[in-house]
């Protein structure tokens, strides 16, 4: 008999005989009358079980989470429970079968549930049973869903990408398989379909897309995972306009299937050295004020020594305004802002307070009158204002402030978690410099096109060089990003150049598509987004092991399969590895 999904029940129903399938979510007797709760991925809806029942005996010993087949008719409940799709009606059971018992569960499965995320992750197919976890798993799929609809109307052809990869190490950490036939040789999984999909716009497919996985051997958050997903698109013929308008109707498609919320269209845009200067960030959460601003002019003839000497070294004062709440930070709290902000490199942070038209705090009693004036009129001072100040270098000034306006914005709930800010971060750098590697790296990927205007400073001026890169932010998280592609041989023998790699370098790294871009290449970009953090995002988490169905720890680690894990000499021998340190 075809499976009646619980929810679909209702009062045109009533005195209806059906067959429905379920898990005990919950039991109770209440004066003979057992009450059980029957779950299914639908929902609950409630069976009755009267004492002169034949199933009487066997619904008593019934346990949470056995899987029972009932027969019964529908009535209306004496009492609607308006929290329930099923709140009007009931089912009162003339037929019992219990197809499965449970044992004692290891933790009780309710949203509200105490249990430690371990032991949730040990259980996991126990944990995806709890509602709010299956909810977060069926809006992923719908998300999907939804993705494919519209890039498919767009005329968007899908096509799977490889697993097992050539190893083109320019970015995070590879994942390695070792090959059996090749001994000693090893595959990569890929960190993202990049290269295969700008083949696929040399073979003119034009319209690319994939619901992709991508593998990252790097150190795990919150919203980080070895493993994750990405909606992958490429196109042919296009500039950064075009991408950029399939990527916002893609998301507005998305969001308006998911949550039914209108996003209006085009997105703001803002260029990536405006974000850094005015919030810290290319990531930059818009949902509240609270912007930094630069305040180095105000004390270029200042008496304070440390302020003098940063500004003589070419550094930067900066400062960011807490409107209103002056007196609600004491010395104490200052200072547990100034351990914050250290881990982000600031040399500390004073402070200043305005109140009843007075300055007080660290800084006060070195401020000129004119300072104060100064201040006062450019940061459009009010009562109560609290002042908090970063000077250095330029970068860890604006960074550790940016960590500070997001912590402030959270403690202080001046953000709705129910709204969404959109924008793109647009015109990021070709090159970021590594101080681990001494050297500048692709911000991006080598294949990065660079602005028209910047091509001439690839090799002589890599700081000032900005590409035709571009990032959907949404309230403060990167959901994902893309840009146009170096087409043009002669460019990206420059960019190859510009990053130091020698010609053999390069055809060992990247020669097969370096190859087939000789066969008439066409102009082409694309962006991917991040479905695990758009998943999050959507469903108002910010842990992104609660969007993935199987997902792994902190340490790279199943809990519940026990991977990953040790295997037998033989297989080792066979792919000709020998482990010598564990």
């Amino acid at each position: 008999m075809k499976k009646i999904d619980n929810i679909t029940i209702n009062k045109k129903d009533l005195k209806k005989e059906i067959e429905l399938y379920g898990w005990v979510s919950r039991k109770r007797n209440l004066g003979g009358l057992i009450f059980i709760d029957l779950r299914d991925r639908s929902g609950i809806i409630q069976l009755v079980i009267k004492p002169d029942n034949t199933y009487y005996e066997l619904a008593t010993s019934l346990k949470n989470e056995s899987v029972i087949r009932v027969i019964g008719k529908v009535n209306l409940r004496e009492k609607a429970n308006p929290n329930l799709k099923t709140g009007e009606i009931e089912i009162e059971v003339k037929t019992l079968e219990l197809i499965n018992p449970s044992i004692d569960l290891p933790f009780e499965i309710n949203d509200n549930t105490t249990a430690l995320e371990d032991t949730r992750l040990k259980y996991r197919y126990l944990d995806l049973r709890r509602q709010t976890i299956k909810d977060k798993i069926i809006t992923r799929s719908k998300i999907m869903s939804s993705a494919r609809d519209y890039l498919e109307k767009n005329g968007f052809i899908e096509i799977e990408t490889p697993i097992l990869c050539k190893s083109t190490p320019e970015g995070a950490r590879d994942y390695l398989v070792p090959s059996r036939v090749n001994k000693g040789e090893f595959y990569a999984l890929p960190q993202s379909p990049q290269i295969f999909k700008q083949l696929l716009m040399v073979a003119d497919f034009e319209k690319y897309y994939q619901i992709a996985k991508c593998f990252r051997d790097e150190d795990l958050r919150a919203d980080r995972q070895p493993e994750f997903t990405q909606i992958d698109v490429e196109m042919s013929f296009v500039n950064q306009e075009d991408v950029m308008n399939i990527c916002e109707g893609l998301i507005a498609n998305i969001f308006k299937k998911v949550k039914n919320i209108e996003i209006k269209l085009p997105l703001r845009k803002m260029k990536y050295d405006d974000a850094i200067r005015d919030y810290g960030t290319d990531k930059p959460d818009l949902r509240f004020d609270m912007m930094i601003k630069d305040i180095t002019n105000i004390f270029k003839d200042t008496d304070i020594t440390f302020i003098k000497d940063i500004i003589n070294n070419e550094g930067i004062v900066n400062v960011i305004v807490v409107k209103d709440k002056a007196q609600e930070y004491s010395r104490k709290d200052i200072d547990k802002l100034t351990e914050y902000v250290k881990k982000y490199k600031a040399n500390g942070l004073a402070f200043l307070k305005y109140v009843d038209e007075v300055f007080t705090g660290s800084l006060a009693k070195n401020l000129t009158d004119k300072e104060k004036e100064l201040l006062v009129s450019n940061l459009d001072l009010n009562n109560n204002d609290l002042l908090l100040i970063v000077s250095g270098d330029y970068n860890n000034v604006k960074t550790s402030l940016g960590a500070l306006r997001n912590k402030l914005g959270h403690e202080l709930g001046l953000i709705d978690d129910a709204h969404y800010e959109l924008l793109w971060v647009t015109d990021f750098p070709v090159f970021e410099y590594s101080e681990l590697e001494d050297r500048y790296i692709a911000c991006h990927h080598p294949f990065t096109m660079p602005r028209e205007e910047d091509i001439d400073k690839l090799l002589t001026d890599k700081k000032k060089c900005y590409a035709k890169a571009y990032d959907i932010v949404i309230n403060g998280y990167e959901a994902g990003g893309g840009s146009i592609r170096i087409h043009d041989e002669k460019v990206q023998q420059l960019m190859f150049e510009a990053l130091g790699l020698t010609k053999e370098e390069v055809n060992n790294k990247f020669g097969f598509l370096i190859d087939a871009f000789k066969y008439g290449t066409p102009p082409h970009g694309g962006f991917a987004l991040g479905l695990d953090r758009l998943v999050m995002l959507l469903t108002n988490t910010t842990n992104i092991r609660d969007v993935i169905a199987f997902p792994k720890t902190a340490s790279a680690s199943c809990l519940m399969s026990d991977a990953p894990n040790d295997v037998s000499d033989d297989q080792l021998k066979d792919l000709g590895i020998k482990i010598i340190n564990k």
